[in-house]
């Protein structure tokens, strides 16, 4: 009589990957200080050793983290552009995608928001947030200018505090409420500009 006896269960992805996936999540739904590394060691199913060698340290995890999220970012804005190349409708698909993320993948406020709060002084986290910021207020106000917008600086400005109130009120007042909100507000500033 054999014995037949379950395969060792292995996890998807990478080292690496694992350790991403598992911060990610962890980061984003209850805080970055709040988790520490064992308990991503433990989610990732790797050793602290690899760990480390991977990230150099939980700042490391952190930076990785955000930089996933701004990677996520441009690459729809990546897509919307094999869509069109008409800034006009650009925008218009902008609009769209930031209402979606706000009722489905960004259901708890906006990870760089969060991540600000959680990193008030100056440093790697404060940069990486700074210069994501940046590249999509710039973003937006090139669609801006080539949608032939007056005030493409005020209106990308503008798009960049609506999507931020955006987020945080999604969190607190439902995306069901918030996301149509956005989009209309959002259209309403677009359309007085033009």
């Amino acid at each position: 009589m054999t014995k037949t006896t379950d395969a060792p269960t292995t996890r998807p992805g990478t080292a690496r990957e694992r350790l991403l996936e598992a911060a990610t999540a962890l980061f984003y739904n209850e805080g970055i200080h709040s988790i520490g590394v064992d308990r991503i060691i433990e989610e990732a199913g790797v050793t602290r050793a690899t760990m480390y060698k991977q990230f150099a340290g939980k700042e490391g995890l952190v930076l990785a983290y955000l930089e996933g999220e701004d990677q996520g970012l441009r690459g729809l804005f990546a897509q919307a552009a094999q869509a069109s190349d008409d800034p006009a409708v650009l925008l218009d698909l902008v609009v769209d995608g930031i209402e979606r993320d706000i009722r489905e993948r960004h259901t708890r406020g906006c990870p760089f928001i969060n991540a600000a709060a959680e990193y008030p002084d100056a440093g790697p986290v404060r940069e990486l947030i700074a210069d994501h910021r940046e590249w999509f207020r710039e973003t937006l106000r090139q669609l801006a200018a080539g949608a032939g917008l007056r005030d493409p600086d005020g209106v990308a400005a503008s798009l960049v505090l609506l999507r931020d109130a955006a987020l945080v009120g999604g969190y607190l007042d439902g995306q069901d409420r918030v996301g149509p909100a956005f989009a209309r507000t959002a259209r309403d500033l677009i359309a007085a500009y033009r």
